[in-house]
Formats: C-alpha cells, sequence, structure tokens
C-alpha cells in the first residue's frame, strides 16, 4: 500500500496533479482544497498522501490513485466513500466544495442542505452522509484549515477560463455547460483564483 508520494510537482491542474518520484511520474486525482494549498509548488518537492483505488470487474480493470495534502482530507475521503451512493468522484467534488474544517461542521451540525447544493447530492444521500459520519468525524479532529487561494488578475483571464473548464470536464461535467457557467461567474467575480471559480461552478451547473 502506498503511504504518500514525496517529490517533485511536475505537472498540476485543478483537479491533477502530477509527482515525479524515482524517476516515475505519478498521476494524482486532487481536489481543490489540495490544489490550492500546492499551487506555488510545481517544480518544487511535495507530499501527497495517497488513497489508492481498483475497481475491477467491468470491461476495462482501473488502478487510479488520489492525493491529498493534509492527512485529515484523506480521512475524510475515506469516509465519504464508505458511505452508499457516494463513489471517489462524487467524494472528490464535497472536498472540492468545502474545505475538510467546513465539511465537519455541516456533518455535525446536521446542514443536510448545504451537502445538498453539492453537484450530484440529493436530500437522501446528505442525510445519509449525515447519519453514517456524524460520529465518526469526531475522532479525526480537524482544526487546521488548508490555505486559501491567491487572487487573480481584475480582468477575466483566458487561462483560469480554460483550466477551470478543463477541471469541471475532468470531474464529469460536460465542456459546453461548464464553459458557459465559469464565463458567467468570471464576468462577475474577475479577481477569483481559478479553485474559487471551479468551487462556484460546481454549485451552479446543471
Amino acid at each position: 500500500m502506498i503511504e504518500y508520494v514525496k517529490g517533485t510537482l511536475a505537472d498540476l491542474t485543478p483537479a491533477e496533479a502530477v509527482v515525479e518520484a524515482g524517476g516515475i511520474g505519478f498521476a494524482l486525482n486532487i481536489s481543490i482544497n489540495t490544489f490550492t494549498a500546492i499551487q506555488d509548488k510545481k517544480g518544487k518537492e511535495v507530499r501527497l498522501f495517497v488513497h489508492e483505488s481498483l475497481v475491477t470487474g467491468g470491461r476495462d480493470d482501473s488502478y487510479t490513485l488520489f492525493g491529498f495534502y493534509t492527512h485529515q482530507e484523506r480521512d475524510l475521503y475515506r469516509l465519504l466513500i464508505t458511505v452508499s451512493g457516494v463513489g471517489a468522484n462524487t467524494a472528490r467534488m464535497i472536498l472540492s466544495s468545502t474545505t475538510p474544517g467546513e465539511l465537519c461542521n455541516i456533518i455535525a451540525t446536521g446542514n443536510d442542505k448545504m451537502l445538498k447544493s453539492v453537484k450530484g447530492i440529493g436530500l437522501k444521500t446528505a442525510q445519509r452522509i449525515i447519519v453514517d459520519l456524524k460520529d465518526k468525524i469526531v475522532s479525526l479532529g480537524i482544526t487546521d484549515e488548508v490555505p486559501a487561494g491567491k487572487s487573480g488578475t481584475s480582468s477575466i483571464n483566458m487561462s483560469i477560463k480554460d483550466e477551470a473548464v478543463s477541471a469541471l470536464t475532468m470531474l464529469g461535467f460536460s465542456p459546453a455547460p461548464s464553459d458557459k457557467v465559469v464565463r458567467a461567474i468570471m464576468s462577475e467575480h474577475p479577481e477569483l483564483p481559478v479553485e474559487q471559480v471551479v468551487k462556484m461552478a460546481l454549485k451552479q451547473i446543471k
């Protein structure tokens, strides 16, 4: 089992990090929180905690690595995927829409409305997450927030727009509606960094 990958951050998008270690480039699916924490470290050494996902029985078996900046975020991810109806991508989307601390507070206070605002989460799934995880999150002891991102430029930045659309596409959304939502968000909030644009889009995209 891989506990973590430590090496040079060779490439980075809001949805994926490539860490080169021992001459091997490890592609890890990441959340917006992890992206925010390492966005200034391209070409520098990083350490990401790993969750390995092996899916068998379909037409093609798949082996996917998920990377997390903190133990706490990985712990939350592993708890989320134990809930019926919450798959790997949905769990990552939840963690891209809130910080680990915010998510723990949402679950602890039974705020199913906030969970429902995440794309793909219905009322029953939101309530199931709260019921299943409310007691378990106490043991996590999450107190530290992942660092916030930096602001962007004062006008629409096409590079940020393209990066946000790419991230949404990798999360399973169609490019055309993603592009429309991202443009609308950036027109109203041109100063937002890419991770905030993606977070807002996740709550608006149909």
